[in-house]
């Protein structure tokens, strides 16, 4: 089933009955923040070995078995697993179908609009299905001051609303920003502007989306940048490149409807699903003249080998994935310095 957002936080601290809960979005901070509060509201902790079970993509069929334990030491026990796909939907079906009594949490931050797993949980009795989108606006002025306030600060409304423009690509760095921001000005005191501008860094408000959106429009020190920050809020290098291969294979998608359809960058970018995120759509459009469709086909060959490094023990993993995305971003760069001569 869908949850209106005003019912999403009561949900979060006590799922009830619900079943299987998978969260999707473009804000893979939010995701992770709102598994994290479903994983503690049920088992109290992230990692009670009796109570929670962590699974990789790869593990999916263990999915029902998992779900079908019951602890040892009494309690309802939870099976996480991250970067979910339709792939998944199989062993999903068998879990709603079977009534197992764990609570499965799903993260799928890479997941089309209308996928089959995010279609078949909306329509499940026992089932739901979280949209978890970048906050702007009232909202994020919302978090913002909750957050604050958690921490014992307050905040004056010139410092609110510069906050407002430098955070909220990501949930999790947005958190982490504003903790540092209290801790800074103290207990029972109040953020002003001043305080504001010198305790957040200028990584923030940057995410994973960004380095990559950077990265393919030949902003190398931004790409870098934006990197740094999604490494630094825990974005695994296998994930990176996993969205990496997402990103390029819309930029694909959308250069050969360029070519073989004869569409406009503007309108090929319209035939993107899922959906190209609104404040990404200049980034995207510029991306796709900067990348022919061969060699987009190209690289994605290059990020999945970098991938399949990362799985090999004993190779650098986050060396691997930042050379690979940073060669992304210098290779756009020569491409664009090369169509000005």
């Amino acid at each position: 089933m869908k949850l209106a957002p005003a019912r999403i936080d009561a949900f979060l601290r006590d799922p009830a009955g619900c079943r299987v809960v998978l969260l999707f979005g473009e804000d893979a901070g939010m995701i992770r923040d709102r598994a994290e509060t479903l994983v503690r509201a049920v088992a109290g902790s992230l990692d009670d070995p009796f109570l929670v079970t962590e699974l990789t993509r790869e593990e999916i069929r263990r999915l029902p078995d998992e779900s079908a334990g019951l602890s040892l030491l009494g309690g309802r026990r939870v099976v996480r697993v991250r970067d979910v796909t339709d792939a998944a939907n199989d062993a999903v079906q068998l879990v709603l179908k079977r009534q197992a009594p764990a609570l499965v949490v799903l993260e799928g931050p890479t997941l089309a609009a209308r996928s089959k797993l995010r279609t078949a949980l909306e329509a499940a009795a026992d089932g739901v299905a979280i949209g978890c989108y970048p906050e702007q606006g009232r909202a994020l002025e919302e978090t913002i001051r909750e957050t604050l306030r958690a921490n014992g600060a307050g905040i004056d409304v010139d410092a609110l609303s510069w906050l407002a423009q430098q955070l909220g690509a990501d949930r999790a760095s947005t958190r982490a920003e504003l903790e540092k921001l209290a801790l800074y000005v103290g207990p029972g005191n109040r953020v002003d502007v001043a305080a504001a501008m010198t305790c957040v860094g200028d990584l923030a408000g940057l995410s994973l989306d960004d380095a990559l959106m950077a990265a393919t429009t030949g902003d190398v020190a931004t790409a870098d940048r934006a990197l740094e920050a999604a490494v630094a809020e825990g974005a695994a290098p296998v994930q990176v490149l996993r969205a990496a291969l997402g990103h390029l294979g819309k930029l694909h998608r959308a250069r050969l409807a360029m070519d073989e359809q004869g569409l406009g960058a503007a309108d090929a970018v319209k035939t993107i699903r899922p959906p190209v995120f609104y404040q990404k759509v200049g980034a995207f459009t510029r991306s796709l003249g900067v990348w022919p469709a061969a060699t987009l086909a190209s690289a994605m060959a290059a990020l999945a080998e970098a991938e399949r490094g990362c799985k090999r023990t004993g190779l650098p993993d986050q060396a691997l994935c930042r050379n690979a995305v940073l060669t992304l971003a210098r290779r756009s760069a020569a491409m664009l310095r090369n169509s000005r001569r």
